[in-house]
């Protein structure tokens, strides 16, 4: 068969360690022969960051707004640790976090559901859907350590230059302090992006946040949900039959588990990128979950859900065969295919993203799949393979639809 052709490139972000090293595994077995792939390529491997000072981060992130598509590979998020093993000349910051902050979007992760796998909590059997605020928070606070007795103070400058203070803690000996900030810009893009992906996905939408606790920050996202939902959406979701809920999130962790599924679930940012992971842990697999992240202009990055696996990583170096699940980085690759070709209208490309979807989903349900699976699969001949083992099982998959 010819190759599918491509109109405008997707922004390509590689990354690191093991992930790194599927990424380009997939492109070469189930994109590449079937897809003229078209990128504009960007290396946010931790070496290039350095090289870059992190300007290459940046330049990704423009390239889709430019662009409207990208798709991205794990990355390392450096610690101390990183520093030294590396050599860097600074701790550099979440690219993540970069990306969020320029592009203000929101992210939704969805667990891959597969028949004859056993979920860690038994009652789930729909999809939890959760929706991260993408931007402030932890991601963009600034922090101190203090070495000694003084006083951390939180101050307002207003632009005629009045000041407005008040102490955050009087110090007697050592400690940390930190500041945080969000825009009401930000929160009321996040509240549109959730409303509007409710309506699209006809489920019911929760969200959470302390404002018990934090009378001002949290409950400014309460008000604005609040005041967005009654003016603009109210009436579209009783006319769908869903429903819009705020609660604490404390509660909501408790409605979750003991609920059936099929909810979105939004959070800030913190708490988003905490609960994604218990809930696709819970599922079944942290690469069993799909994520994009959505901006308020409408450009989309889709990414994989988890870390850079660096343990296989480390065998992968040794020369050892590792069984690292592919498949949320195969699921970036097959959202930003089908994103790509539903916006430049080529039905081809879309239904190719649909199709290896299609494909690896049957391979793991006739029982063929990575070491972190077995363990959930019911099927009676499950069959543990490698990385490699499995892209070849899913190519073979495809070629029989296509």
């Amino acid at each position: 068969m010819s190759k599918i052709q491509m109109k405008t490139p997707l922004v390509e972000i590689d990354g690191d360690e093991m992930t790194r090293i599927i990424w380009e595994e997939v492109k070469k077995e189930l994109i590449e022969p079937f897809v003229d792939l078209k990128t504009e390529y960007f290396d946010l491997g931790l070496e290039n960051r350095e090289k870059t000072k992190d300007q290459v981060t940046v330049d990704a992130a423009n390239a889709i707004k430019r662009l409207g598509v990208g798709v991205k590979c794990a990355t390392i998020t450096p610690n101390a640790d990183r520093v030294k093993e590396y050599n860097l000349t600074e701790m550099w910051k979440s690219p993540n976090g970069t990306l969020r902050a320029i592009l203000d979007g929101t992210v939704f992760r969805k667990p891959i559901l597969i028949d004859g796998f056993t979920s860690f909590v038994p009652n789930w059997k729909q999809p939890i859907i959760i929706a991260r605020h993408a931007y402030g928070d932890l991601y963009k606070g600034v922090e101190f350590k203090v070495e000694g007795p003084c006083t951390a103070e939180l101050v307002i400058k207003k632009p005629d230059g009045t000041l407005e203070t008040q102490i955050v803690h009087e110090f007697k000996g050592a400690g940390v302090v930190q500041g945080i900030h969000n825009t009401n810009d930000s929160i009321t893009s996040f509240a549109h992006a959730c409303f509007k992906f409710a309506l699209d996905e006809k489920k019911d939408l929760m969200f959470s946040a302390k404002d018990t606790i934090s009378k001002k920050y949290d409950h400014t996202f309460k008000d604005l949900f609040a005041e967005i939902y009654e003016a603009e959406y109210k009436a579209e979701f009783e006319k769908a039959g869903i429903q819009y809920t705020y609660t604490l999130i404390d509660d909501a962790v408790a409605r979750i588990m003991r609920s059936e599924g099929g909810m979105i679930w939004a959070c800030k940012n913190y708490d988003g990128d905490v609960m994604s992971d218990m809930i696709a842990s819970a599922f079944g697999s942290l690469a069993m979950m799909t994520s994009v992240l959505v901006s308020p202009t409408g450009e989309f990055e889709y990414e994989a859900a988890h870390g850079t696996v660096t343990r296989h990583y480390y065998q992968y170096l040794k020369g050892v065969q590792t069984s690292t699940n592919p498949v949320a980085t195969l699921f970036a690759w097959t959202g930003a295919l089908h994103k790509r070709g539903e916006l430049d209208e080529i039905p081809e490309l879309a239904r190719f993203g649909q199709l290896l979807e299609e494909a690896t989903i049957e391979t793991l349900t006739h029982g063929v799949m990575t070491k972190d699976l077995i363990s959930l699969s019911q099927h009676p001949d499950k069959q543990e393979v490698t990385t490699v083992g499995l892209i070849a099982a899913i190519r073979k998959a495809l070629e029989a639809k296509l």
